[in-house]
């Protein structure tokens, strides 16, 4: 099973950006953990980590993605306002669950809309770094 895990704009900051909504850990932290338990889960699991800043390099990876029995996503910020995130993941046809740190939904207003979520097979919000083993369970499970 080949899983591509994608992080939008400022999650390369993890562990120094505001911690109290985010968390301590770095993005490394968080991939490295999630190597683990897709190990412990399965060892035919297979991750695939890939981060940016810039909306177009996030499309051109979900287009890329047509090998891969699965994605996470992280959308961040683009949550809210990418129509063309939302249109690459419904034009590939994989499987894709997005995730979000924290609690969008207990957040400001802008943030309680997603153009992503209608686009996946389900989404984890405001279990922290978990979410992303629950993702990936979750992928697992479903296959």
């Amino acid at each position: 099973m080949k899983i591509l895990v994608i992080n939008g704009p400022n999650l390369n900051l993890l562990g120094s950006r505001e911690p109290e909504i985010y968390g301590s850990d770095t993005l490394k932290t968080i991939e490295d953990e999630l190597l683990e338990f897709a190990r412990n889960l399965n060892q035919n699991i297979k991750l695939e980590f890939f981060q940016s800043n810039h909306e177009g390099c996030i499309v051109d990876k979900i287009q890329s993605a047509k090998d891969f029995d699965g994605i996470i996503i992280n959308p961040a910020a683009y949550t809210h306002t990418s129509v063309a995130i939302a249109d690459a993941i419904k034009a590939v046809k994989v499987k894709t669950v997005e995730v979000h740190l924290s609690n969008i939904n207990a957040r400001e207003d802008f943030r309680k809309v997603s153009y992503i979520s209608s686009n996946c097979i389900g989404t984890i919000t405001g279990f922290s770094k978990i979410g992303y083993k629950l993702a990936l369970l979750g992928l697992f499970e479903s296959k």
